[in-house]
């Protein structure tokens, strides 16, 4: 392959985070690249017949698993052989021995050192000095705005990043590595990061010893390097973050709704004795899907589409609830954490626990503004369930 030409690239993980990771990592090296994207490895064997230029493929597939992979792209004895970059979990001796005899171009293990991976595609897809620009596609004709956030709310990529995830890694960077503790404390305002980590805690390739439903219980499962390539990786997407004023002010109104619900369902967790910091994840994601279509509206933009005030209100009405579900779905978040956001909004039927009461409470208390009283708050259903009256309540809206 010359670098002229635009690369296909087969890229094979059983873990849909780490595709991701990969994905975004070789577009941000080749924003024009072609890619064939597999869960297994049976399902890479057939993408083989389109000839790529680059294989990146996990040594752990389902089926054939990546080593076979490699031994069956050798046996073609293609010339120039074919740039193969094997990725594995193991690490020991053994098993890389086992691998050299069929020449990797690298043989990288898990969690991944980007960096490295960055400058290997840099090597393989890029002349020196060599830079690729891509425009942002255009909208197909006729393409209206509702067409578009209908098709987009499938594959949303889910809400912009607002904290300077960036500085919170350097931040939490120390000559032993990564401090997650640290770094939990940085990022833990950001509901992007909070739902991507707790996602990707819980895929198939990390589900182990029950679910994850906070951010720290995701870093601690990730470990500090995965933790922070996905963190990392969030940034390379386009539209991370909202550069459209309009757009960013009112991501700005939902981020603080978002931080006022956590905070007031942390206390009332507190005072509850349950677990607060479930209730803090619940209060932080309940927003998120207004924050994703919020994205997705940069993304209309950006392809040419025009927008106004009160377009971007009625699809905030038609949309934001839609996008929050589909997203909480997609990214198989734990039932619980899913059903604490729902009980922001209403508490629903059936037996009320008391971290549902506190995550609806919490949100009516978010709600208010400044100089609104609290009189509407302690008549509601869920108050006198919680036996919460003026005087508790005003204790608790204080700080």
């Amino acid at each position: 392959m010359t670098a002229a030409a635009i690369p296909r690239v087969l890229i094979a993980d059983a873990d849909p985070w780490m595709r991701d990771l990969l994905t975004q990592m070789l577009l941000s090296v080749r924003c024009d690249a072609e890619l064939d994207i597999c869960v297994n490895g049976n399902e890479a064997l057939e993408h083989l017949r389109r000839l790529p230029d680059l294989v990146i493929a996990a040594r752990e597939l389902p089926g054939i698993d990546g080593l076979d992979l490699l031994r069956n792209v050798r046996r073609q004895r293609r010339e120039p052989a074919l740039p193969f970059i094997l990725l594995s979990d193991r690490s020991d001796s053994a098993s890389v021995r086992e691998a050299i005899p069929l020449a990797p171009t690298a043989y990288l293990t898990k969690p991944l050192n980007m960096d490295g991976l960055k400058q290997r595609l840099h090597q393989l897809l890029l002349q020196v000095d060599e830079e690729v620009f891509c425009e942002v596609p255009a909208l197909l004709p006729g393409m209206t705005l509702h067409g578009f956030l209908d098709n987009r709310r499938q594959n949303t990529d889910g809400g912009p990043l607002l904290a300077d995830v960036e500085a919170a890694v350097k931040r939490s960077l120390n000559p032993k590595g990564l401090n997650l503790r640290l770094l939990e404390e940085e990022v833990r305002t950001d509901p992007q990061v909070t739902a991507v980590l707790i996602a990707a805690a819980n895929s198939a390739a990390q589900h182990r010893d029950g679910n994850v439903q906070t951010l720290l219980q995701a870093l601690n499962k990730l470990g500090a390097t995965q933790s922070m390539n996905l963190i990392l990786g969030m940034t390379l997407k386009r539209s991370a973050r909202l550069t459209d004023p309009l757009l960013a002010e009112q991501a700005q109104v939902y981020w603080a709704l978002s931080l006022r619900t956590a905070e007031y369902a942390r206390i009332l967790a507190r005072q509850l004795e349950v677990d607060q910091e479930r209730c803090y994840c619940a209060g932080l994601l309940h927003c998120l899907g207004d924050l994703a279509l919020l994205r997705a509206l940069q993304e209309w933009r950006l392809a040419g589409g025009t927008l106004t005030a009160e377009e971007i209100a009625r699809a905030l009405k038609e949309y934001g609830a839609s996008y929050g579900s589909e997203l909480r779905v997609r990214w198989r978040l734990p039932l619980e954490l899913r059903e604490l956001v729902a009980a922001v909004y209403q508490l629903g039927g059936g037996v009320y626990s008391r971290e549902r009461l506190a995550m609806n409470l919490s949100a009516q208390l978010a709600r208010l503004q400044p100089e609104e009283d609290l009189s509407a708050v302690a008549s509601s259903k869920t108050a006198r369930l919680l036996k919460m009256g003026l005087p508790e309540l005003t204790q608790i809206r204080r700080p």
